[in-house]
């Protein structure tokens, strides 16, 4: 309880899964002999949203009210993971990072886990605006990282797709969204509620099988 940071050079899909499952969010970086690890992290405090704690812009609701766009899940998946390579400078979801992905998710496996994209397109012109990438394990989601479109016109498209991906995730039956760190503050502001280690893994436990 007193450690949150590991590494490991097991790229292998049991290490990750397992990993996940025993609640780690897991990233990655290269050392300064630009040698590929991973980062799994069991963090000391999570975000949780409870889908009826949803706190919807007005902004966000105007959006939602013009309907011109569209909500779709892993339609657009290698696109997202490029989105968000670009999106965020030195991203952690490198390369070497979706190989893992990519192999995880192209192989058959006897586990409740599955990696997810979330996509928001413009209805119109179909180009993809905001999305994230995820996994699910039972009936819980956890969101890892995503991007949104720094275009004027469609400024808070990224609430949107949060505002979607909770009613999605609410009407799936789902029963835990895990937004990883509470550090950032558009998570408070979208509703999430700060949740200590033991708490969360109290939730996390019951809620995985």
């Amino acid at each position: 309880m007193n450690e949150n940071y590991y590494w490991s050079d097991d790229f292998s899909n049991e290490f990750y899964i397992k990993a996940a499952q025993c609640g780690f969010i897991t990233t990655s970086m290269y050392t300064k002999d630009n040698l590929f690890i991973l980062l799994p992290e069991i963090q000391y405090e999570y975000a949780i949203l409870n889908f009826e704690d949803i706190k919807i812009d007005k902004k966000v609701k105007k959006i939602l009210e013009k309907k011109e766009y569209k909500f779709t899940i892993n339609e657009r998946f290698d696109e997202v993971l490029n989105k968000i390579q670009g999106y965020h400078k030195n991203s952690w979801i490198n390369d070497n990072y979706i190989k893992i992905i990519n192999n995880i998710k192209n192989t058959k496996l006897n586990s409740n886990f599955k990696f997810i994209t979330i996509e928001v397109s413009d209805l119109v012109t179909n180009k993809l605006i905001s999305g994230e990438i995820g996994y699910k394990i039972g009936k819980t989601y956890t969101s890892l990282s995503g991007f949104t479109t720094r275009e004027k016109k469609y400024n808070y498209w990224g609430k949107l797709q949060l505002v979607l991906l909770n009613d999605f995730l609410k009407n799936n039956d789902y029963k835990l969204w895990n937004l990883g760190h509470p550090q950032l503050q558009y998570k408070i502001d979208l509703g999430a509620k700060i949740y200590n280690r033991k708490d969360f893994i109290d939730r996390w436990k019951s809620s995985i099988k």
